[in-house]
């Protein structure tokens, strides 16, 4: 796993992205040199012919994540990564022509896109097929042994074997042995015996209770021997995402890296905030008088919605939003959260949250220093009391302020039970210890994509 950004990306797809970027702009780089010869290098550099390719590059590897072709879980077949692979292609070209009409000087030159393009789908197709091959091969997997019996270690190793992307292989773990095998000179003999076959690369530490049952001296042996040992929730962590809470120590919150809230880090981004949400707001103001227009004529009640919420250190603010539930939705059973199909859910409410449009006044909480652009959704005061004594941690989600939209937002579902508001803290979590602007950057484009694709939404 290499770390950009705060976040952790599997070596496989940093090849697989940087491999297609290369071929991208290869391509049109080689018909420009083809269509012009001599003459390509003023095309190139004085009509601005370098811009145009990387413009073209940047449009294609957008299109290419928008359809999840970089997210190996997605696909439950090689065949629907080619049927995407093509669409995609498809739909690059009608773009590409589409703006060589609107804009004729985006053209590098005549014939250039269409050549281009034509080796850009013979390139990518066979890129595909070779990647596919390649990452299948014994040689470039790293064998991993998981030291652990409990629910962690069940959950890493389902998380290693369905993660192929990871190029991670089970090669052993402690769970599938019979418990008598369980006891420090059990577990030292069955690494060293691996080691000795040269069938570990890495060994990773998920036991609950170590006392009398970690075999530190083998660890060690291993260690010096040059296989990494590591332990088990930074690599839960790495893997998926988010951090796990059960048998999570303090300690682990306390000297781990991270979880550190910078005054500089975080006047830049309260900045960065107001600024995009002032340009959200100029953006969407064309549109909000029909969205008041709409919520008025379908159903009685404000068009704006008013709604206590838990903010930064556990100040209460008003959240806005426009209202997509009848105006009595809570008047009898008070408050509960949203479910699928909501009866209490007006018509033209199920648009707007569909689109999250309804989220729109919250950019006025973003100005008014109540919310942050990015950051942990803010949660009732009512389910904020009950859930601090359910959830271990969960009080930490409130020492930065809530977000429009966040990391668990992008990756998780709504949380409108126990079990849901615990796993989405856990990806709360992640962001909180791994803050930065470009991590933001990175949610925002995972927002605008998963609005697009109409995910998560209630």
């Amino acid at each position: 796993m290499v770390r950009l950004f705060n976040v952790y990306f599997p070596v496989r797809t940093l090849v697989l992205f940087g491999g297609e970027a290369l071929i991208i702009c290869s391509s049109f780089l080689v018909a420009t040199l083809i269509r012009f010869g001599d003459d390509s290098y003023l095309v190139l550099n004085y009509e601005n012919g370098f811009y145009k390719i990387l413009a073209v590059a940047g449009l294609a590897l957008l299109s290419l994540n928008y359809f999840d072709l970089y997210d190996a879980q997605r696909f439950r077949s090689p065949a629907e990564i080619y049927v995407r692979l093509l669409t995609v292609l498809g739909l690059l070209s009608w773009l590409l022509a589409a703006l060589g009409y609107l804009f004729p000087r985006f053209m590098v030159g005549r014939d250039v896109f269409l050549a281009g393009f034509v080796m850009l789908t013979l390139s990518l197709l066979g890129w595909r097929t070779a990647y596919a091959w390649l990452i299948r091969q014994p040689y470039l997997r790293e064998r991993v042994y998981v030291l652990g019996s409990g629910e962690r270690a069940t959950r890493l190793v389902e998380a290693l074997r369905k993660r192929q992307d990871l190029g991670m292989e089970v090669v052993g773990w402690s769970g599938a042995v019979a418990n008598g095998s369980l006891t420090r000179e059990g577990l030292g003999n069955t690494l060293l015996a691996l080691r000795d076959k040269r069938g570990l690369d890495l060994v990773i530490v998920a036991l609950g209770d170590r006392r009398g049952t970690m075999p530190v001296r083998e660890l060690l042996q291993l260690r010096l021997s040059d296989i990494r040992v590591e332990d088990a929730t930074g690599l839960l962590e790495q893997v998926s995402g988010k951090i796990e809470l059960d048998d999570l120590y303090p300690s682990w919150l306390i000297f781990s890296e991270g979880f550190r809230l910078n005054p500089t880090f975080l006047l830049a981004r309260r900045v960065v905030s107001i600024v995009v949400s002032l340009i959200c707001l100029l953006l969407i103001l064309p549109l909000t008088p029909l969205i008041i227009l709409a919520i008025k004529l379908t159903s009685s009640g404000p068009a704006l919605y008013r709604q206590k919420r838990v903010g930064r250190n556990g100040i209460l603010f008003d959240c806005y939003k426009f209202r997509t539930m009848r105006a009595d939705a809570e008047a009898d059973i008070g408050p509960t959260w949203a479910g699928d199909e909501d009866p209490r859910v007006t018509m033209v409410g199920r648009f707007l949250r569909l689109t999250r449009l309804d989220e729109i006044p919250q950019l006025w909480n973003v100005l008014w220093g109540d919310m942050g652009f990015v950051g942990p959704r803010p949660e009732r005061p009512e389910f904020v009391e009950w859930l601090n004594q359910e959830i271990p941690y969960y009080q930490l989600r409130h020492i930065i302020r809530p977000g429009i939209t966040g990391w668990g937002q992008v990756n998780y579902q709504y949380g409108a039970s126990l079990e849901e508001s615990k796993e989405k803290l856990k990806y709360d979590l992640y962001y909180i210890k791994n803050m930065s602007l470009m991590l933001d950057v990175m949610i925002v484009l995972k927002t605008v994509k998963t609005v697009l694709q109409q995910r998560g939404s209630r």
